[in-house]
């Protein structure tokens, strides 16, 4: 069984905002299979689906950002899934918009959300997908994250969200080492 947790804020003012790309990922998962995020348990929207005869969970957590961790260690926990077996999608400020990169383990480089897992779960090993969303030094980081994405950046996201069903899939059936190879350009 895996957990693939995509982190996000809830709420129709946050909807396609910087810090909610992973939700918009898990969406772009979710009707590549025809599943809808229609349970709630954990303060957590989620989907289930079958692949290969292994369950895979896709959970929206629905606390603040700065709390996905509570969210993602109950489901964890309920469903005795181990940390190796999460995959977590979320914003990076420190990296170009539309820019992945997938990681085995690391830290969390200043994001929130990705502190409350490591805190939650007692580890930093999980794997994770970071999507890039620039950094404007003008703005305050908070207003930033919450923005919406420019017109010159929505064509560059909508060319990495294209990738994202692609990118789950060679997760489900490739080694993981194999699916950094092959997404992670310099």
């Amino acid at each position: 069984m895996k957990l693939v947790a995509g982190l996000g804020n809830v709420g129709r003012e946050y909807e396609n905002t910087r810090h909610n790309i992973g939700f918009m990922c898990l969406d772009r998962i979710a009707a590549s299979f025809h599943v809808e995020f229609d349970k709630k348990k954990f303060n957590g929207s989620y989907a289930e689906l079958l692949y290969n005869n292994e369950k895979i969970i896709l959970v929206k957590p629905e606390k603040y950002m700065n709390l996905s961790g509570e969210v993602i260690a109950a489901f964890l926990r309920f469903y005795k899934i181990s940390p190796c077996d999460l995959f977590v999608i979320s914003d990076d400020l420190d990296m170009p918009t539309g820019k992945i990169k997938l990681k085995y383990k690391g830290s969390s480089g200043g994001h929130n959300g990705l502190k409350n897992i490591e805190n939650h779960l007692g580890t930093k090993e999980y794997k994770r997908l970071k999507i890039g969303i620039s950094n404007n030094k003008k703005e305050d980081t908070k207003d930033y994250v919450l923005g919406k994405f420019r017109e010159d950046e929505k064509k560059i996201l909508e060319e990495t969200l294209s990738l994202i069903p692609e990118i789950f899939m060679d997760y489900l059936n490739l080694s993981f080492d194999s699916v950094m190879s092959k997404y992670n350009k310099k």
